[in-house]
């Protein structure tokens, strides 16, 4: 919980094993002089003019939310901290998705805590580091600190901005040593957390929070939806990006693809949502193809899977599968439209009321008998028999779609019986994406199959009397995706 300043007055010896391991050529020496030359001569930097960020009422009503599920508990929601990437360097930093659902705030070593009120609901209080200590030296000897990575915001303008009662993170732990009341955690993201109450919680009080938490995020908001929307906007940006490269990614490899959306990503946005796919040739029939290291050819096809993540941490989750020249072959054509009619009949199942699997078995559906049409079975198998044995997943491989929001695959946690086995509800946004795999190796199928894998996917959101296609801005059938990337190559 906080960090540890090295300050002029610590030895060398007691220097942290990070610090120690730094060997970056710093001047290890501090002269008083120096010391206190360092702690005078900054200009006053606060701001005073800061309103609250877009979501704060959101994030106000979903902690009402929280707490009325909760009453009389105190509730702990970290952020989590940064994770070593290799020696002493670290992964850019992403908070937890409950934390930042309910705060809006996306810093490291974070905590939110509700403490339970005299009147049954909870006092919110977000501790977090304050700006760095200048007379101790902490903002520029410190790795952690100011000068090396970057100005924080003080506890009075994080008040502003998040609309709740801010202190100083390193206070936490005397804090949670306070109280005797039932206790729930959000585990798995600070362990010095954990420490400070492995006395006061449960497993099975922490794993119903945790549910409760993953399942409140599954009708979304009007901030969330429209941040959705944007970030389907910016992958199809991105998307758009890519067709313009492809000559250029004939000559080197998929990579030159990924790095292309990662530039519209982290222009438009945070980040990716997820590690894009660039799946060119054979390797689109591997479903989590992330290397991204092969040849880009003409004549095949390129599977995208990318998606945006905004500035507020929500992503898009979109694919499409583009013919590396601009036109597909009959049997490419062939294959794609028969995902494409399995997609279209997909999203035609969603609507509120409607029971969660129907968009997959509308899909499966449409798969199986094309896949019976195509003589890929034994003779007597009709398509009722093949859905009876799920006989089709041999090339179909994954589920139709799965929830979006925060985290690609949201609300994971989410009860079966109010998420797969539950109804739609307007609110609730899911990808529907469909794909045949035909693997390199598979005998079972004609040779001109196999190397040839099409997944289409694209984002919709439950409405009140049907669905939107949150990423229809990218074409989808093969006349339209063909004259799309004839018009961003002209």
């Amino acid at each position: 919980m906080g960090r540890q300043a090295l300050t002029p007055e610590t030895p060398v010896d007691e220097e942290s094993e990070a610090t120690k391991q730094r060997k970056n050529g710093l001047d290890r020496g501090v002269s008083d002089e120096l010391a206190a030359n360092m702690k005078g001569g900054w200009a006053d930097t606060e701001r005073h003019d800061l309103l609250p960020i877009p979501q704060a009422g959101h994030t106000a009503r979903r902690r009402d939310g929280l707490s009325a599920r909760f009453p009389g508990e105190r509730l702990v929601i970290p952020a989590g901290n940064l994770k070593v990437r290799a020696n002493d360097t670290f992964y850019r930093f992403r908070p937890s998705s409950d934390y930042t659902y309910l705060t809006g705030d996306q810093t490291e070593d974070a905590v939110l805590v509700l403490e339970p009120a005299a009147d049954g609901g909870h006092e919110a209080t977000a501790y977090l580091l304050p700006r760095s200590d200048r007379e101790n030296g902490e903002f520029w000897l410190s790795g952690q600190g100011e000068l090396w990575d970057g100005r924080r915001n003080s506890l009075t303008e994080n008040e502003r901005l998040l609309g709740l009662p801010c202190q100083d993170v390193r206070a936490l732990a005397e804090a949670l040593g306070a109280g005797t009341g039932p206790v729930r955690l959000l585990r798995g993201y600070d362990a010095g957390i954990e420490e400070a109450l492995s006395d006061k919680v449960t497993a099975e009080r922490d794993e119903e929070f945790r549910v409760f938490l993953s399942e409140m995020r599954r009708i979304k908001d009007a901030f969330e939806i429209a941040d959705l929307r944007f970030a389907c906007e910016a992958t199809a940006r991105g998307f758009e990006d890519v067709v313009r490269s492809l000559d250029r990614a004939q000559e080197t490899s998929e990579r030159y693809i990924e790095g292309t959306f990662f530039l519209r990503a982290r222009v438009e946005g945070n980040d990716v949502g997820y590690s894009t796919i660039a799946a060119a040739g054979p390797h689109a029939t591997t479903i989590h193809w992330v290397r991204n290291d092969g040849a880009v050819r003409d004549g095949e096809l390129l599977l995208l899977d990318a998606g945006v993540e905004t500035r507020n941490l929500y992503t898009a989750d979109v694919t499409r599968t583009l013919p590396v020249n601009g036109r597909f072959t009959p049997l490419q054509r062939k294959i794609y439209d028969a995902v494409y009619e399995a997609q279209s009949a997909g999203i035609a199942a969603v609507r509120p009321g409607a029971p969660y699997r129907d968009f997959h078995r509308a899909a499966q559906r449409v798969l199986a008998t094309r896949l019976v049409e195509w003589g890929l079975f034994d003779d007597g198998l009709d398509v009722e028999k093949v859905l009876e044995l799920g006989l089709q997943r041999r090339w179909t491989m994954h589920g139709t779609g799965h929830m979006l929001g925060l985290d690609v695959h949201d609300c994971a946690a989410a009860r079966t019986e109010s998420y797969v086995e539950g109804p739609l509800e307007p609110g609730m946004c899911l990808t529907v994406e469909p794909g045949l795999y035909f693997q390199e190796d598979d005998l079972t199928v004609p040779e001109e199959y196999r190397g040839i894998g099409v997944r289409i996917e694209d984002d919709i959101l439950v409405t009140e009397d049907g669905n939107e296609n949150l990423s229809a801005g990218l074409p989808r059938e093969a006349d339209e995706i063909e004259a799309w990337m004839a018009r961003l190559k002209a």
